[in-house]
């Protein structure tokens, strides 16, 4: 990797990344190439929400938990292993699984492995979830104001605290962090990973902010590239045990292709669809590369 395309600074912190990751960790690193995860939506293409940053755009590439035919298919073997179970949120930000229990307990009958985004449910929601999940993707927020301003609630970081903490009773629970929420704006990720490291964590998703057409934060930029950079690294440094990942949603491009060679220079434990320069540095560095068909959470 090029350092002297960055700071001093944020090469010091990527050098640091990379000596507390030899100190920590194997020399192996997990390529995630979801095939045989199957994405699904419960609501099919409708949210209450219009979240700023996602429109309910993305909900259009999931398949809708209607058309899965699962019933059709009762007697063959299905075309995958894992499934995301998603879908667009009521009005008060919870993903509404509680409505299709029937199918869900059947995917639990077929072995699928589940990974449930479950957005804020309470502990009753969770007393059915427990059940399914294999895990749960959760979504920290650290800043009331983005809250407002992306998903449209009043909640406070303190309702995210009480969600997180009662489905870590309950399931195995992966945070994801995403940098630059706000439009590309830094707004309380330093204070979601104090809020993660006083909780506990098993593991912590990085995504990055993609201006996607069609949102209200469509004209917006990602996220400056080195303050992403350093920002990983520096997390590297501060959970020294704690498997890091580069999940699927970041910008396309050159920006990804640097941040993910940077992420692997940084000491990051798992990339979800790696560029050709993060697979070369990982070569360089000798590191083996693990392959994954499903979920990079599971």
């Amino acid at each position: 990797m090029e350092q002297n395309t960055y700071s001093l600074e944020t090469n010091n912190w990527i050098n640091k990344g990379w000596e507390i990751r030899v100190t920590n960790f194997p020399p192996e690193i997990y390529f995630d190439f979801p095939t045989k995860t199957e994405s699904v939506s419960l609501t099919g293409t409708a949210c209450s929400l219009n979240c700023a940053h996602c429109g309910g755009h993305y909900l259009k590439g999931m398949t809708d938990i209607e058309g899965l035919e699962l019933t059709s298919q009762l007697t063959h073997e299905l075309s995958f292993s894992s499934a995301l179970i998603s879908g667009g949120c009521t009005k008060d930000g919870k993903v509404p699984f509680w409505n299709r229990l029937d199918l869900l307990h059947e995917l639990k009958h077929r072995k699928v492995r589940m990974n449930f985004h479950v957005g804020l449910i309470d502990e009753k929601e969770i007393q059915l979830l427990k059940e399914l999940a294999d895990v749960v993707s959760f979504d920290f927020v650290g800043d009331e104001d983005t809250i407002r301003e992306v998903y449209g609630l009043e909640h406070k970081v303190e309702d995210y605290i009480r969600v997180y903490q009662d489905l870590r009773k309950h399931v195995k629970l992966i945070p994801h962090l995403t940098l630059g929420l706000r439009g590309g704006i830094w707004s309380g990720e330093d204070k979601a990973l104090d809020i993660l490291e006083d909780l506990g964590l098993d593991g912590l998703v990085f995504n990055v902010f993609i201006p996607t057409p069609g949102t209200i934060y469509s004209h917006r930029t990602p996220p400056n590239l080195e303050e992403v950079v350093r920002f990983i690294a520096k997390a590297r440094v501060r959970f020294p045990k704690t498997p890091l990942a580069l999940g699927c949603m970041r910008p396309k491009g050159s920006y990804r292709q640097k941040l993910d060679e940077a992420a692997v220079a940084s000491g990051i434990n798992r990339i979800v669809i790696p560029t050709p320069k993060a697979r070369q540095l990982v070569e360089e560095k000798r590191l083996i590369i693990k392959r994954g068909e499903e979920c990079c959470a599971l």
